[in-house]
């Protein structure tokens, strides 16, 4: 069995309080991901507990119009140690369907102002039939350290 997990991981000149606020508020994921495909969120307000989902405005030229949204459900929420949600659709019934990808990032301190940050995705639980249709992951190996360097650039503090 294919490793269903990549991961990245650096040192973030920042407190891990600092990092974790960015992570828990989806107007900051836009500009974390780097991708183009996260845009705006279209609940405003933070993350703050396990179970709570917010919903994101999407974008890939791969979709008719290239827009959609996401309802993500948090599955992890310890601060300022860890965060993870896992992304789903609505079906228009107000329930969305998970579908059972996971991003989450584990942060330890390494310093009085520096963390370590991991940023995983984990797609164990995907059924066949969507990664038939979707392909996982489905970005290229060096999106998360992406990622995790333009998290960097949004809470560095200076070392003195």
């Amino acid at each position: 069995m294919a490793d269903e997990t990549v991961s990245a991981t650096t040192i973030i000149y920042a407190p891990a309080e600092v990092i974790f606020a960015v992570l828990s508020d989806p107007a900051k994921h836009a500009a974390i991901d780097g991708t183009g495909w996260v845009r705006e969120p279209l609940d405003s307000k933070p993350l703050t507990t396990a179970g709570q989902v917010f919903r994101m405005a999407m974008y890939h030229p791969s979709r008719p119009d290239g827009n959609y949204q996401m309802a993500n459900r948090v599955q992890v929420f310890d601060p300022p140690r860890a965060i993870s949600w896992e992304p789903g659709q609505d079906t228009g019934d107000g329930n969305p369907r998970f579908g059972g990808w996971i991003w989450r990032y584990d942060l330890t301190p390494a310093g009085p102002s520096e963390t370590e940050i991991t940023l995983s995705y984990d797609w164990s639980a995907v059924p066949d039939f969507l990664r038939q249709r979707i392909g996982f992951p489905p970005f290229p190996p060096d999106h998360l350290g992406n990622s995790l360097a333009h998290l960097a650039e949004m809470v560095r503090v200076i070392p003195s």
